[in-house]
């Protein structure tokens, strides 16, 4: 089996594109319960944000794994094979572990660094133990990613280096923060983000809007702001000189003539930033006189041009580091089972013969006998210790797979003896 990733992301596809594969929880759930009953799927989980979809499975086979997993996107984009598929990408075995790295420590963001991939993918993780769909190999990966994340962010100050996309976003409307009436829309963790960002800029008043009062009103008394239900969107959209909206509801909240009669009579400048995906904010409302737009298209253009210098490669050099590491771990863990399967071989070829040695010579003293297992165990670890050493050292060469199935087949290892090695759990921790 082996790690097989299929996913888009703003890299890879505008953003018209990513809003049409954007999932609720719901439809990530349904997404892995789909990717289970897939042929060639053993286990799956995916990493859905606003700015990316990401299917990781371990598969059997590459070929028939890629044309499901790939048709299962193609359905949810209501799109044809041919206007999709060349905007997805897929990673396979070593280059699906170096991609999930890189994404949880940041480095494939839109905003090079930012930490929210991190939860993302701990989310993917959760969700996948949860339902049952992340085994061994899935299990080993994430976790070794997570780690990743984290110590990229620990060693580094990639955290400052690279503004959040909050910050990205507020940089590119006229004006300070300091001392406007600023509406969130939302009160998940980008709206989170966004409040207290706003906060920090010195924002005069804050009102976070929302469908659930509970959530708004939490993360309003957090930060001295108010909390308004959404059926009170259109009086706050009358005051504000600056909207942040990133709720990633089905429909559009905003549109060009709700804000249009909410604005009557208030010729003050308007700043909206649409963070969500879908667009929370119809793209028309740029035509409405003193409002102006900012959202993720435009955003990740810039982006893309922005370099955190010595921080970000700082992260590369752990994220190189670690895939190393990893890769190396796993490829001599590959070798584990037919290394343990021969040497059970040896065991069971000098036991027999020291049967036998007793059923000819019943009379052999004991001392004798002893001693003459000892040499004979001796003679056996002694010719089987160089390949075993070299098998290992080899792992990380290109072609340790045959080289282990050469070690396999010169010996006559039953293959039964191998997976049997592997099901007892002695490689899990380095398969993929």
């Amino acid at each position: 089996m082996s790690v097989l990733v299929v996913g888009v992301s703003h890299k890879s596809a505008p953003v018209a594109l990513l809003e049409r594969l954007a999932l609720d929880a719901n439809g990530v759930t349904k997404l892995v319960d789909d990717l289970m009953g897939s042929e060639h799927v053993g286990e799956a989980t995916v990493i859905a944000t606003c700015n990316r979809l990401e299917i990781y499975a371990d598969v059997d086979r590459f070929h028939g794994s890629v044309e499901e997993v790939s048709r299962l996107l193609v359905d949810r984009a209501g799109e044809s094979t041919e206007a999709l598929v060349p905007h997805l990408y897929v990673h396979y075995d070593d280059g699906a572990v170096s991609h999930l790295f890189n994404v949880a420590s940041g480095l494939d963001s839109m905003v090079v660094g930012e930490g929210q991939i991190l939860g993302q993918t701990r989310e993917a993780l959760r969700l996948g133990q949860e339902i049952g769909s992340v085994g061994p190999a899935l299990n080993v990966l994430f976790q070794q990613a997570l780690r990743v994340g984290k110590r990229s962010h620990a060693e580094t100050e990639i955290d400052r280096a690279a503004p959040s996309l909050v910050s990205a976003a507020l940089e590119r409307i006229p004006g300070s923060v300091a001392g406007r009436r600023v509406v969130v829309v939302g009160a998940g963790a980008m709206a989170s983000l966004a409040v207290a960002t706003v906060f920090r800029m010195g924002a005069s008043d804050i009102a976070v809007v929302n469908r659930s009062s509970d959530s708004a009103d939490r993360l309003a008394r957090e930060y001295a702001a108010r909390s308004l239900p959404l059926a009170h969107l259109t009086e706050a959209l009358a005051e504000a000189d600056i909207v942040v909206s990133c709720t990633g509801a089905t429909g559009v909240l905003v549109t060009r003539e709700a804000l249009a009669t909410a604005r009557a009579g208030n010729e003050s400048p308007l700043a909206i930033i649409d963070l969500a995906l879908p667009h929370d904010v119809d793209p028309a409302v740029a035509e409405l006189p003193g409002v102006s737009l900012v959202g993720l298209a435009s955003l990740a253009e810039d982006l893309r041009e922005t370099d955190a210098g010595r921080e970000v490669e700082g992260v590369r050099l752990i994220v190189a580091e670690e895939i190393t590491a990893f890769l190396s771990a796993r490829r001599q863990a590959s070798v584990t089972p037919t290394v343990v399967a021969l040497r059970s071989m040896a065991t069971s070829v000098v036991d027999a013969e020291m049967e036998r040695l007793g059923a000819r010579l019943p009379d052999l003293d004991d001392a004798v006998r002893a001693e003459v297992l000892h040499t004979v165990r001796r003679v056996a670890d002694k010719l089987l210790h160089e390949p075993t050493v070299r098998v290992k050292a080899l792992a990380n060469e290109t072609g340790a797979v045959s080289y282990a199935a050469a070690l396999a087949e010169l010996f006559a290892l039953d293959p039964e003896a191998v997976d049997a090695v592997t099901r007892a759990g002695v490689p899990e921790e380095g398969r993929t």
